[in-house]
């Protein structure tokens, strides 16, 4: 079919796929149970005593994918967690910790000057991401080759990562950093346990394996962070407005009881700077986009709908507070026609 019967906004979707299934004669018993038990004995079956390395992000897909890799194989995964410099603010001390909470066996490395370096003076999205890809792939394969007889690389990709990176007619929406910018002659085998699986699958699944809620439920963010939240040139002062707006509003979505309401949130910046009054003095400084959406499974979303006088509270206390910021506003578009992230 040329549409999406399994998104949350088709009109009788779920039926269609039901009697698709009746016509096959297929069963409908998926549940995070059996998910869990079949790929459990598939990957101790496909990795055997190989030792493998896990390409963690902080977010739900990754380490709910650590947390099953660790079921399956023990100590014989070592999880990496880079620092490229484009996480929220203090996420990686933060992240850290809650992965020596799971009893994961991680490493982290801080790599922030190498990717700064690399992504100098590019503005184009597309090459930003393939920048980032690359980057994330370099460095664990230094890292492995640091340990000994590391034989594969996990990664947290699920499903809407591969949609949005293949199509039929071969136009790519846009390429994800879990599937592009892959070398040709890897040095290490791919292993990405829940690459047929939808977000919301995926956190029942995190449940069902005991993990805490407070992760399982944290907001999807994406693998080459606030890189492709700045719009245009990365700079560590850019990186710094982008944390400081993004901690603003996540912290007042928390406070106001609204984080679980919401999909995905964060902060975009632009490469716009408008005219404004501070005091008596005039300024010419950056704007933010706030992008708040609602969504099941990240292949269509709505724009959430927040209370204006939340939204009020946020933009003054980033206006107030984040040096070189001027002018916020609030993105209003859903997916599709617009995607989830900017960039």
């Amino acid at each position: 079919v040329q549409f999406h019967p399994e998104v949350f906004h088709t009109e009788e979707g779920t039926k269609i796929l039901d009697n698709f299934l009746s016509i096959c004669g297929m069963k409908k018993d998926w549940t995070p149970a059996s998910f869990i038990e079949s790929t459990v004995e598939e990957l101790r079956e496909q990795l055997g005593d190989d030792k493998v390395i896990l390409a963690l992000s902080g977010g739900v897909d990754s380490s709910v994918t650590a947390v099953l890799l660790n079921k399956a194989i023990g100590r014989n995964l070592t999880c990496i967690f880079v620092d490229h410099g484009l996480l929220r603010k203090n996420e990686f001390e933060t992240v850290l910790e809650n992965y020596e909470h799971l009893g994961l066996n991680v490493i982290g490395v801080d790599a922030k000057q190498h990717f700064y370096k690399e992504l100098s003076g590019v503005t184009d999205p597309e090459q930003k991401r393939k920048i980032i890809g690359k980057g994330f792939i370099d460095t664990f394969d230094r890292e492995a080759h640091k340990l000994q007889d590391i034989k594969w690389l996990a990664q947290g990709t699920i499903y809407p990562d591969i949609i949005e990176s293949l199509s039929i007619t071969g136009v790519t929406i846009k390429s994800h950093h879990n599937v592009g910018g892959l070398p040709e002659k890897m040095n290490l085998k791919l292993c990405e346990p829940l690459k047929l699986l939808f977000k919301d699958e995926v956190r029942r699944i995190g449940l069902e394996l005991g993990m805490q809620p407070h992760l399982i439920h944290r907001h999807p963010f994406p693998g080459p962070g606030l890189g492709i939240r700045i719009l245009g040139e990365i700079t560590p002062d850019k990186v710094r407005m982008a944390q400081e707006a993004d901690d603003i509003f996540i912290s007042n979505l928390r406070s106001a009881g609204l984080y679980d309401q919401v999909w995905q949130a964060g902060a975009i910046l632009l490469p716009v700077q408008s005219v404004g009054v501070m005091g008596d003095e005039r300024t010419y400084e950056n704007t933010i986009a706030l992008r708040a959406v609602t969504s099941t499974d990240a292949m269509t979303a709505d724009w959430a709908h927040l209370p204006y006088s939340f939204l009020a509270k946020v933009s003054n206390e980033i206006i107030n507070r984040v040096k070189g910021v001027n002018r916020v506003v609030y993105d209003i578009s859903s997916k599709p026609p617009a995607t989830i992230e900017w960039e």
